[in-house]
């Protein structure tokens, strides 16, 4: 008789995970989805004639073999790419991550050089700020970091943040090549909607349930309610945000959103060759902007732009503050035998993404081996 599974959310993660219960096989698997269509933001669809996601979504990883595991199915290309960032007091458009290269041409490059060689290691910093100074100094750290992580986060001051085991792109200031990174795999899907296909391979073996709500928990018996009927599995696997699966017992899991604004140029490309992002460092509402046909190599005489600005709409960043994280862990640690939390919401960590979801969803196959 067949094992029976619940995946709870229809995104990467959750498909992801249907995927390797069908590939492992004895298993009867429901995932369940509130939205009309799988995959969430990393879903490919239609503005002025241009595919996107909901921001930008390559696949990146250090691992070979999990590009290679979703390569097999869903044909990629690798990308080489830079990002820049506008600097509005030097007027000035800048590599990131910061490289020394561009500290020549900054109008107060001695300032710079000094503050760089008066650094000074702090064993274990206190807070984003602090971590930030002591790799950069102070006017870097004001150019590139400081409004931009504010409102990334949405916070008043960079000392609320208190985890930086993280960097953006990996290293805080670097020499040589301008590549965004250099030790991972970034790649694109090859098709013209993107990871949409994916969605539907993963699932194929599935009862997939759209438009619905899980009205009830009880994770300890591993029973959920829908549509005023209790259903029991032998295994669940979520992909939400844990916090949901207790009732918010030790208090709701915060996250930072997104409003994605869309426009069209009547241009064939819009940024310098090479260049996928632009990071906006100072007090501009939006945190950065998306030339989208980068990725999809999509042919056309106009050029799609996505502009992001930071908001309470959606559960998309797991805020990375140590009291939250802590919070997360109490309801993970809750979690009975059989029960697992994958994917960025449901591990409830900011740097899980597209190729740490099929990582995680191996994991959970291999330990239900």
């Amino acid at each position: 008789m067949a094992k029976t599974a619940l995946i709870i959310g229809g995104g990467f993660a959750g498909c992801a995970a249907a995927h390797q219960l069908a590939l492992q096989g004895g298993w009867k698997v429901t995932l369940v989805e509130k939205l009309p269509f799988l995959g969430a933001g990393v879903r490919t669809s239609w503005y002025g004639g241009h595919p996107y996601t909901f921001g930008p979504r390559h696949f990146l990883t250090p691992w070979e073999e999990v590009f290679g595991f979703l390569h097999e199915y869903l044909p990629l290309r690798k990308l080489k790419h830079e990002f820049i960032t506008y600097v509005e007091q030097d007027e000035a458009f800048y590599n990131f991550p910061i490289h020394m290269d561009d500290i020549e041409t900054m109008p107060d490059r001695e300032k710079v050089h000094a503050e760089l060689d008066a650094r000074k290691t702090i064993e274990q910093p206190s807070n984003f700020e602090e971590y930030w100074i002591q790799a950069v100094g102070e006017t870097l750290y004001a150019k590139y970091v400081d409004e931009y992580s504010k409102k990334m986060w949405m916070v008043e001051d960079n000392k609320e943040i208190d985890t930086f085991s993280w960097s953006p792109k990996g290293v805080t200031i670097k020499e040589g090549p301008r590549e965004a990174w250099e030790e991972r795999i970034s790649a694109y899907p090859l098709a013209p909607d993107g990871y949409n296909a994916y969605f539907d391979i993963g699932t194929a073996d599935a009862n997939v349930r759209l438009s619905t709500t899980i009205e009830q928990y009880d994770i300890p018996n591993r029973t959920v309610v829908i549509d005023g009927q209790k259903e029991q599995y032998d295994v669940i696997v979520n992909t939400i945000s844990p916090d949901v699966l207790f009732e918010h017992c030790y208090g709701e899991l915060p996250f930072v959103g997104r409003d994605l604004h869309k426009f069209v140029l009547p241009m064939e490309e819009c940024f310098p060759k090479d260049v996928f992002f632009i990071y906006y460092a100072g007090k501009e509402k939006f945190t950065r902007l998306v030339e989208y046909k980068r990725f999809t190599q999509h042919q056309s005489p106009t050029t799609l732009i996505g502009l992001e600005i930071p908001s309470k709409n959606g559960r998309h960043y797991p805020v990375p503050i140590q009291s939250e994280i802590k919070k997360a862990q109490r309801y993970l640690a809750d979690l009975p035998d059989n029960v697992f939390s994958i994917g960025r919401n449901g591990s409830y960590l900011y740097e899980v993404d597209i190729d740490d979801c099929i990582k995680q969803s191996m994991d959970v196959a291999a330990k239900l081996s």
